[in-house]
């Protein structure tokens, strides 16, 4: 009986602990979005909203791991997209927490292109050569003896 007491004990501080790390998680993803809505409709440009949101967010983290821009940048938009009612004004403001986002996408769709070429120029490549092998069959040692000065 006292096993499974033990038991029970550390499966319930595992639980309460690990739901306290992520609502913490949560929490600071939902005030740095609240931070920099608030200074982006206040009139603030987007760096010093996004440099005070990102530094609240990573000073709430805590911890062995540090939260990257992209993850900071994703939990705003997520707090914004799950709260719409109250941060309707900020909306428009988050296409800005991912600017190489259509970068990205237009060097994807490059790198596509030049891939396309590589493979039409190797396969061009290798019907001319199927062709001049089959011309090449066509003609008999005697008939370029023929030729010979």
């Amino acid at each position: 009986m006292k096993k499974f007491k033990r038991k029970l004990i550390f499966i319930t501080l595992g639980t309460m602990y690990s739901l306290s790390f992520n609502t913490l998680k949560v929490n600071a993803g939902s005030f740095g979005a609240e931070i920099f809505c608030t200074m982006r409709d206040g009139g603030n440009d987007h760096e010093s909203s996004w440099d005070a949101a990102y530094t609240y967010i990573k000073k709430q983290k805590g911890g062995i791991f540090k939260v990257s821009p992209k993850q900071a940048a994703a939990q705003i938009t997520e707090s914004v997209i799950r709260d719409k009612e109250s941060f309707s004004y900020c909306v428009e403001y988050l296409d800005q927490l991912h600017p190489n986002r259509k970068l990205i996408r237009e060097l994807e769709k490059e790198e596509q292109k030049k891939e396309k070429e590589a493979k039409d120029r190797e396969n061009k490549r290798k019907r001319l050569e199927e062709e001049l092998e089959k011309t090449n069959e066509n003609f008999s040692d005697e008939t370029l003896d023929r030729y010979s000065y």
